[in-house]
């Protein structure tokens, strides 16, 4: 699947491979006076470094093929790219392993050829659609994310995707539509995980998360098909992904295969595991420590190696509070975590 799309930056964004190219596209924005405010925080180096003695994979065959959108100015960031490497090779995916690299390497022959997506539930239009489809009905928007994972190590990503809103009005919810609820593909001979709960991290699948109505409906909230100009890999959540940027990652559902809308509070994976270190909403919030570790700060993977433990001061909701606070006013935000 090649899908070309015309920029309205006069950038050439058709063939983008590399990092080298995204670094230098940022400069130009920069200099045209499109990127956004510095959001680069403040912080001290401490912890991490043993993610760097993880054992090395073997070549693996890239699948990935060339995937471009619209570049999106508005959603960037002052920080450095991570790398695409780090990207690609450094992921939480139990349905192929607990390890940080079980899923790049367990995920190798995992067929997302042909799928497709239910949206329904509480809508007058329930629908379902294939990848080449959603890519003809909606266009996609390149748009620079950071990643916070409830770990304390976060990333910062170019993704590729559409807005789950625009997905959701298609179906046209109707007044009890209340959440959003997604399930991930259960599929036990290809995702080992999901075949033997010790390799799953004891997890009942297939995976599930929730939001609110207006949480998806924020314009934040988009479904990413790819990052780095080309369509996802199978660790990474191909062929398509939740991206909730100011959420903890374990909301950003991977392989997703169900979009229902309800009347009802989904349940949510990690929740259903333990309750006690997870909660429904799942918001960045230094303030509210995860309770074996400290949520104050993390340990942002860039550019460097055995000794790049650069820490960075954690921020409400990952930096978005501007766009997202208002979802949560008056609520106890360490209460309702």
């Amino acid at each position: 699947m090649l899908i070309k799309i015309k920029k309205q930056s006069d950038i050439c964004e058709s063939d983008i491979t590399s990092e080298s190219i995204y670094l230098k596209r940022r400069e130009i924005l920069k200099g045209l006076g499109l990127a956004t405010a510095g959001l680069a925080f403040p912080g001290a180096s401490q912890a991490g470094i043993l993610d760097y003695f993880s054992k090395k994979t073997a070549p693996i065959k890239d699948r990935r093929q060339s995937l471009s959108g619209r570049v999106n100015a508005s959603y960037n960031s002052d920080w450095e790219l991570t790398p695409e490497s780090k990207v690609i090779s450094h992921n939480n995916f139990y349905e192929f392993g607990m390890g940080k690299g079980d899923p790049i390497n367990k995920a190798q022959n995992f067929k997302t050829e042909p799928w497709h997506i239910v949206i329904d539930g509480e809508v007058n239009k329930p629908y379902k659609l294939s990848m080449e489809e959603l890519l003809k009905l909606f266009t996609p928007e390149e748009r620079i994310y950071r990643l916070r994972c409830v770990e304390a190590w976060s990333m910062n990503i170019p993704w590729i995707g559409v807005r789950l809103a625009d997905l959701i009005k298609r179906a046209q919810p109707n007044s009890n539509a209340k959440y959003v609820a997604f399930e991930t593909l259960y599929d036990p001979q290809q995702m080992p995980g999901q075949d033997s709960r010790r390799i799953g991290g004891g997890i009942d699948y297939p995976y599930v998360e929730g939001l609110r109505i207006d949480e998806a409906m924020n314009d934040l909230t988009m479904l990413s098909v790819g990052l780095y100009g080309k369509t996802l890999a199978p660790q990474n959540g191909a062929p398509i992904r939740l991206v909730v940027p100011w959420k903890y990652g374990f909301k950003s559902i991977k392989s997703i295969v169900s979009i229902k809308l309800t009347r009802q509070q989904p349940p949510n994976t990690w929740n259903i595991t333990n309750a006690r270190e997870y909660g429904f909403y799942a918001n960045v919030n230094p303030d509210v420590d995860h309770p074996r570790w400290s949520q104050g700060s993390e340990r942002f993977i860039g550019e460097g190696g055995l000794l790049s433990v650069r820490r960075e001061k954690t921020k409400i909701f990952n930096g978005y509070a501007e766009e997202v606070a208002s979802l949560y006013r008056g609520m106890d935000l360490n209460k309702f975590i």
